[in-house]
């Protein structure tokens, strides 16, 4: 029976873009340049439409057609048609048609919305965004596929690679102590590579050439089809690439119990449970720049509004300063590169490649970076926050950072010409997997100031998903296509050798116990409370005179407790960071401590029998509290407490303050 449609327009109110539930109709506007189109209307799984409703001429302002239709839309999805071609909603908020990943035929199957998920109603309970400030956040960069695709993740079967799989892994994320997840782009799009005509890209079967080539309908260069097993096609593993803003990735989502794929309801149980857990999300969205900036704008509200994310990583091409303005978005996390504003509550931060670059150059010995570290150390921008990484998706992994000089991506299909050649890294003797104790045991100390390079520096730090158990890529800097054990994370890693993972922890609770590496505003370098002492000095050989020279590779940094707050709320302890990223020793001269007070280790990375760290309340007392030697390529942190105590300074005076 064929089903009958009313349609109505109604000029005096400005219709929503995209399909909008309407009481027992739908809103339906959609922006075309033509005047032959409308909606197009399917049954699930039928490939030609039930009904084809034209917009009417006097429903039109612009280029935006519009009408409201009423009728039974129950099981049935839509899409709309310009001058006789199908196109999906721009606006859509979930798609019927990918949801398999990496499919070959995925350019020939129509995607379409189906009318049920403009209806949905989701129980968000008491659901609130944590609100962590910028300066008490530490990050977590994953994939919502590679984070949990490997056999090794120990998550079920059906969930490996989805956003429930995601939300299996957030007792883990709380252990490590991070406190917001970033997610690389997971909004739908197709990820198989094609070129200009649509033909579909392959990688090289292993131990070919490495070179791409392209395969349509089912045929490779040279070979007949069928002649044998077609390749793995080449897929946009990353994502960064035009698609539909406004719905989540569809083969991200698990299997339900009838094969249905839910990734609407999927990502908001993953969003609900990780406010539950007390973590922050905030997504990555990529625009190319040939959107309107109202559809960003609109794009960047919805997510926040419909999924209650925390925040937004804009990438590409988008209108920052309108989306800074927004007053929708005063509460919502905007992060990106090139802001001409600033944010209120640093709640605008600036994406921060230039400290990778230089705390890389820093880390492997480069000359004439000391005044570049320092800044980097202290940098913490009043109006606007900053985002530091020592590794990031785009370049090599902390792991490949230090195990190779040179970049890999053969296996990319392009003779290793992509990615970047300026990687900053050193190999430390050997290019790739080594076996020499001398060797591991030097990229281990270095993969220790690595990371402390980054948690006691000021500003927001970002740890990239795995590096925590030093995940590697075997040198590839640019895995964009690599969906594989290349990009997924090996959790067997972390069995295998449990000493980075343990480091990285105790790297980031030391940074969230002592708000001196993770102040409100940046460092004076100024005794602005009248203690005697800047809240930050730098140091060198001798104290209270730093050494900013060319050929110098040693910082002292003294952090003065009294500008922190500690656990009475009233100070902290005092603390003295020591850099040596010289090839040989260095002496450092320790500032004095009042009497009654002395200095203990709690870090030294070179001290490999006990994994570079002690707890505070076990840390050892200098022997020779003037002086002390700093090995070669080490990173060593002293800490105040009291003499013949048995904790740090802060520790025994909030126990006073108790008694």
């Amino acid at each position: 029976m064929k089903m009958v449609y009313t349609v109505e327009t109604d000029r005096s109110r400005i219709y929503p873009l995209g399909v909008t539930a309407r009481g027992d109709g739908y809103d339906v506007s959609f922006v075309s340049k033509v005047k032959n189109c409308g909606l197009l209307l399917f049954e699930k799984g039928k490939k030609c439409p039930s009904a084809r409703i034209p917009f009417p001429a006097e429903g039109r302002m612009g280029d935006v057609h519009f009408m409201t239709v009423r009728g039974s839309f129950d099981d049935l999805e839509y899409a709309f048609w310009e001058d006789d071609r199908e196109t999906p909603d721009p606006f859509g908020r979930r798609f019927t048609g990918w949801d398999r990943w990496g499919k070959r035929d995925s350019a020939r199957r129509c995607i379409r919305t189906p009318f049920d998920v403009l209806r949905e109603n989701f129980d968000w309970e008491d659901d609130c965004r944590p609100a962590i400030p910028p300066q008490d956040c530490v990050v977590y960069k994953i994939h919502a596929r590679g984070f949990t695709k490997h056999i090794s993740s120990g998550v079920s079967p059906q969930k490996r690679g989805t956003f429930a799989g995601v939300a299996e892994k957030i007792p883990y994320m709380k252990e490590l102590g991070i406190t917001t997840v970033e997610m690389m782009p997971p909004s739908e799009f197709d990820e198989v590579i094609r070129s200009p005509r649509g033909e579909v890209f392959g990688l090289p079967k292993e131990g070919a050439p490495a070179r791409g080539y392209c395969a349509a309908a089912g045929e490779s260069r040279g070979r007949r089809a069928g002649s044998e097993k077609a390749e793995p096609v080449k897929v946009n593993y990353w994502g960064y690439c035009r698609g539909f803003a406004f719905a989540p990735k569809t083969s991200y989502a698990s299997d339900g119990a009838c094969e249905i794929k839910d990734p609407v309801t999927e990502f908001k149980s993953m969003v609900k449970a990780l406010h539950r857990a007390g973590l922050e999300l905030v997504i990555e969205l990529y625009f190319d720049g040939t959107e309107t900036p109202g559809y960003v704008l609109d794009a960047v509200r919805f997510w926040a509004m419909e999924y209650h994310v925390d925040g937004v990583h804009l990438v590409g091409f988008a209108p920052l300063s309108l989306l800074a303005a927004d007053p929708y978005l005063k509460d919502i996390k905007l992060w990106g590169e090139g802001w001409e504003t600033e944010g209120d509550f640093r709640r605008i931060c600036e994406y921060n490649s230039g400290f990778m670059q230089d705390m890389r150059r820093f880390l492997k010995g480069d000359e004439g970076m000391l005044n570049a570290f320092a800044y980097h150390l202290r940098r913490n921008p009043g109006g606007i926050g900053v985002i530091n990484y020592m590794a990031n998706v785009n370049g090599f992994t902390m792991m490949d950072m230090v195990s190779y000089n040179e970049k890999h991506n053969e296996d990319n299909g392009e003779e290793n010409r992509d990615g970047t050649d300026c990687n900053q890294s050193w190999n430390c003797g050997a290019e790739g997997t080594v076996r020499k104790k001398r060797i591991r045991q030097l990229r281990m100390q270095q993969l220790r100031n690595a990371v402390l390079l980054l948690f006691l520096s000021q500003g927001t730090p970002l740890l990239l998903s795995g590096d925590e158990f030093g995940q590697s890529k075997r040198g590839n800097n640019n895995s964009y296509c690599q969906d594989n054990e290349i990009s997924w994370l090996n959790w067997d890693l972390l069995e295998r050798d449990s000493r980075l993972y343990e480091f990285v922890r105790a790297a980031i609770s030391f940074r969230k116990s002592h708000d001196l590496f993770h102040m409100e505003q940046e460092p004076g370098l100024m005794d602005y409370k009248g203690t005697g002492l800047p809240d930050l000095s730098y140091h060198g050989e001798k104290a209270w005179q730093p050494e900013f020279d060319r050929h110098c590779r040693q910082l002292g940094a003294f952090y003065c407790g009294a500008y922190g707050k500690g656990r009475d709320g009233k100070g902290d302890a005092s603390f003295y960071t020591a850099y040596n990223m010289h090839w040989e020793p260095h002496e450092f001269a320790l500032p004095n401590l009042p009497k009654g007070r002395e200095w203990r280790m709690v870090f030294n990375t070179a001290e490999d029998s006990v994994n570079g760290f002690w707890a505070e309340k076990d840390a050892p007392v200098l022997k020779d509290q003037k002086k002390v030697m700093a090995a070669a390529r080490s990173v060593c942190v002293f800490m105040e407490g009291t003499v013949h105590g048995k904790g740090p300074a802060s520790e025994e005076r909030g126990q006073k303050n108790a008694e």
